[in-house]
């Protein structure tokens, strides 16, 4: 039974403020808040994002000078220059993987095999290729795909000296698969030609060559090709030397062009069969031999992918330029596409190389040129294949790759 208070009486008092006490919340201090600081006042907020765009704007800077700096090449293979030479190469060589298609099987090339002066579309016509006296032209060449097609092995002459043929052409298929593709060989004799080892703009880069990255007016009569020389230096095992200044270090073992004071070259192994002498204006070194006392070392089809340069997603289906020497000291310099290392090698050595050595890959890299002089002192370039990816014109401009230049004696 509950019992009733009356009101204004002690009990109804004591339990009224009794109830007051229950029924009023606790009152707990309350806590300030916590004002949170712009993040331009936290100082190691601050750092990151200055350490990061310092970051930034030096690798745009380095990539717009790599971009803009002479030396030709497109925008995508200046990007992958840039690339490896930061330490992306493995970025790169991924990048070529995915888009990497393999050598189409079979087929006819692309156009005829009749002489090397089938010129692309658009260039100045060559002048009729003229054969030489019988007794000085070279044997025809016998194909490595089968039966020959109409030219293919038949040597023209492409530049003379003196009166007489110094350098004679040719296109040879490699391959009884991929029988689409062909490859441009010359032949140069060094009784009637003089070679010069030029510097490029980025490789091997400045420094005191007392020679030019390109051939510009004034420099060009006489002239008769051009060619591109051998890997990156960082990538070619060895080094570069010209007129007393090097990059890189000349090393023993490593397959070596040497250009000496009169004008001819040899090839060989440094510090074997070529060495430094007071005649050496020029050594050019790049892996190792790939054609030796006449015969194609097993090695070219070992360590491919380390030894050789196999890019575009380690394949060894790619465009490959070599070059090499005769029995009698003649010159001979191969490229093409889908090639690996053993039919450069073999295209070579058909051609009559004793000794040769591989030089650069991939079709941004490799061409041959020869020079037809309509105009002496200005040479119309005419490029070997009219399928190499790089314009005939190539060293009327500055060079980032360093090359070689033929002229007549």
């Amino acid at each position: 039974m509950r019992r009733s208070v009356a009101p204004g009486s002690d009990l109804e008092a004591r339990t009224g403020r009794h109830r007051l006490a229950v029924d009023k919340p606790l009152a707990l201090p309350r806590r300030r808040a916590r004002k949170r600081r712009p993040l331009r006042q936290r100082p190691v907020v601050c750092t990151v994002l200055v350490v990061l765009a310092v970051f930034l704007l030096s690798v745009s800077l380095s990539v717009g000078n790599a971009l803009t700096a002479p030396g030709g090449g497109t925008l995508p293979e200046r990007l992958a220059e840039w690339a490896r030479d930061h330490y992306l190469g493995p970025v790169v060589t991924f990048g070529e993987w995915l888009t990497y298609q393999s050598p189409k099987v079979g087929g006819k090339p692309s156009f005829a095999l009749t002489g090397p002066g089938a010129a692309p579309s658009g260039a100045a016509p060559e002048p009729a290729g003229h054969p030489a006296a019988p007794a000085l032209r070279p044997p025809p060449l016998k194909s490595l795909a089968g039966g020959p097609l109409p030219g293919e092995g038949q040597w023209r002459v492409l530049g003379t000296a003196g009166g007489q043929p110094a350098i004679y052409g040719t296109y040879l298929r490699a391959s009884s698969v991929y029988t689409s593709y062909v490859a441009g060989i010359a032949l140069l004799n060094q009784n009637l030609l003089r070679f010069e080892l030029r510097p490029g703009t980025e490789d091997p880069g400045p420094g005191n060559w007392q020679a030019q990255p390109d051939i510009p007016p004034g420099t060009r009569e006489g002239l008769l090709a051009t060619f591109n020389n051998g890997f990156k230096i960082a990538q070619s095992g060895g080094g570069f030397y010209l007129n007393g200044a090097t990059t890189g270090l000349l090393t023993d073992g490593v397959a070596s062009v040497v250009y000496y004071r009169d004008g001819h070259v040899a090839i060989g192994v440094w510090g074997q069969t070529v060495r430094m002498t007071p005649d050496v204006v020029g050594v050019r070194q790049n892996l190792h031999l790939i054609v030796s006392h006449g015969r194609i070392p097993g090695s070219v089809d070992t360590n491919v992918e380390t030894s050789w340069g196999a890019t575009l997603g380690g394949s060894y289906y790619v465009w490959r330029s070599g070059i090499g020497v005769t029995a009698s000291g003649q010159v001979v310099f191969a490229y093409g596409p889908a090639l690996n290392v053993r039919e450069l090698a073999e295209l070579l050595k058909r051609a009559g190389a004793v000794t040769a050595m591989q030089l650069d890959i991939n079709p941004d890299w490799t061409s041959f040129i020869y020079y037809v002089p309509r105009h002496p002192a200005d040479p119309t370039p005419v490029a070997l294949l009219p399928d190499q990816m790089q314009p005939a014109g190539r060293y009327y401009s500055v060079s980032g790759r360093d090359f070689t230049a033929v002229y007549a004696r």
